[in-house]
């Protein structure tokens, strides 16, 4: 429980480190990027955490070309 509360700071803390210089500077699109990312880390830390399983996007990239390798070692055979 800690652990999730010290992720939060963090990412808290980050977000009052970068935001203004982005918002100051008219960086409308950084700040978009800037907010998905942390967001999208900060999810995930905690996630982690919790230990949740997060699949690995290597097995996505598996699932899709593993056919075509199969193929390919078919033919090379």
């Amino acid at each position: 429980m800690w652990t999730i509360f010290g992720i939060l700071a963090a990412a808290i803390a980050i977000g009052f480190i970068e935001v203004p210089s982005l918002w100051k500077n008219g960086q409308k699109r950084e700040l978009w990027a800037f907010s998905f990312l942390l967001l999208t880390g900060t999810v995930l830390s905690i996630a982690k955490t919790l230990q949740i399983h997060i699949p690995n996007p290597l097995d996505w990239m598996a699932v899709i070309y593993k056919p075509f390798s199969d193929f390919l070692f078919g033919i090379l055979k």
